[in-house]
This record gives C-alpha cells, structure tokens and sequence, in this order.
C-alpha cells in the first residue's frame, strides 16, 4: 500500500525521484507563465478601463479638496499600465495556474482521492474570484476613509505607483487569503496536516485571520474588518470540517484492512 510521506507516479508504485519532481515543477511553472503571457494581452485592453475605476475614488475626494493621482516619472504612466496588464492576466489565468498547483500535488494522492482534485479547482477558482472581488470592493472605501485624516485645505497628491500597488497588494491579498482553506485540505489528503492539527491551530488561525484583516482593511473601519475575517474563519473550519471527514474515511478503510489481513 502507498504511504502518505511522498509523491507517486500516477499509474506505478515507485516514488518520483528529485529529478522528476523537478521537471514536474518546471512543466507546471511553464504553462501557468504561458497562460500569464498570452492573458497580457488581454489585460492591456482592459487597463485604461480599471485605471478609470482607480481614479473614481480620487475624483470623489477632489469634489471637497485638492487630490489627484500624479506620476513621479517619464515613464509612470507606462509603467503602471504594464503592471496593471500583468496582474489582470494573472486574475484572468487564475483557473490555469491554479489547476497547475492541484496537478502537482495529485500525484500524492491515491486514485480514489484523485476524483476529489475537481472538487477542489472548482472550488478554488471561484474563492479566488470572490476574495478578489471583496478587496476591490473595500478599496474605495479605504482610500476614502484614511485621506478623510487630512485637513479640508490640504491636498491629496498620490503618486500612482504607490496607489496602484496599495490596490493591488489589497485585492490578490484577499483572493489569495480565501483560498488557502483548499490548500488546507489538498495538504491533509496528501498526509501532511491531519484534521486534528488543522483544528489544534484554530485560536492562532483566527489570530492570523484578524491580523490579516486588520491590516488589509484600516484601522478605524472595524465593520471592514469583520465583513472579511467572518467569511475567512468560516471557511478555515470548513476546511477542517472536510479533513475529518477525511481522515475517518481514511482510518476505517485501514481498518477493514487490516482485519482482511488478518
């Protein structure tokens, strides 16, 4: 029988040597950075059109005060539509790079556990999607409630990078935070973490949760904060929820093993 310690060839029993770990790696890093590059494309179109969106909460503060975004350099503006195209492709890539990490990790898994890797891209990809959204949705807010600490006759001058990188930092954050559940479990079928680990750690877990949103979000906006770390620590327990699930069907299968052996 297979142990949980290693990775295994999808149709044999030997072990995957250092060497086709590596190559394993390499063919998964290759296609998601292909799909990254061709979704470039894409995202050049679409930048002006999340720039504007940018800009919208600046143009909100300029109807009481001075603000504006401003570039520091000849080539900021350039600059910041390559960087905005990039991380669109890599929002619009998600469902590919994202089924790269599953497909590396599936040879660990037995052939009974691999009809769940589905179950898990389709579950990611979506979460991705949706702390994505969670984080352009607050960032407006944020922006508007941490320049409000500014006196009416003083100006807003934002350098554009910075802003930028303020946003995006906010927005691949989150949608990164909502998927590491499902890395929680694809962890615990490969043998790594068991449930009762995962459910051990829930007091620093929720630690984590509020620290994280604490910083994502601003410090006043305590309404924020909460709206985005009640999702996440549900999540995190039914994360733990699906690997004692697991784990028991794992331990009544060694089981009845066993006693057929015997």
């Amino acid at each position: 029988m297979a142990t949980r310690s290693g990775r295994w060839r999808n149709k044999g029993d030997e072990r995957m040597s250092l060497g086709e770990h590596l190559r394993e790696l390499r063919k998964r890093l290759v296609i998601s950075a292909i799909a990254i590059l061709v979704a470039v494309v894409a995202g050049y179109f679409l930048a002006p059109y999340v720039i504007d969106s940018l800009r919208v909460p600046i143009n909100q503060i300029a109807e009481q005060r001075n603000a504006q975004i401003i570039y520091t350099t000849v080539t900021g503006a350039f600059d910041l539509r390559i960087s905005i195209s990039v991380t669109i492709a890599i929002v619009i890539a998600s469902p590919i790079w994202l089924y790269q990490i599953f497909a590396f990790l599936v040879p660990g898994l037995t052939s009974r556990e691999k009809r769940y890797t589905f179950g898990f891209f389709f579950s990611a990809v979506p979460l991705f999607f949706a702390g994505a959204a969670s984080g352009w949705f607050l960032f407006p807010h944020m922006v508007q409630l941490l320049t409000s600490f500014s006196a009416p006759e003083e100006g807003t001058l934002l350098d554009a990078r910075t802003y930028y990188d303020f946003v995006i930092k906010l927005v691949l954050a989150i949608g990164i935070a909502f998927v590491l559940p499902v890395f929680l479990v694809l962890l615990n079928f490969v043998g790594v973490l068991s449930a009762a680990a995962i459910l051990k750690g829930w007091r620093i877990a929720i630690l984590v949760i509020c620290l994280f949103t604490a910083i994502a979000t601003p410090a006043a906006d305590i309404i924020s904060m909460f709206l985005l770390a009640i999702p996440m620590v549900l999540l995190y327990f039914t994360a733990a929820l699906v690997a004692w699930i697991h784990d028991r069907g794992v331990a009544r299968r060694a089981a009845d093993l066993e006693a057929s052996i015997a």
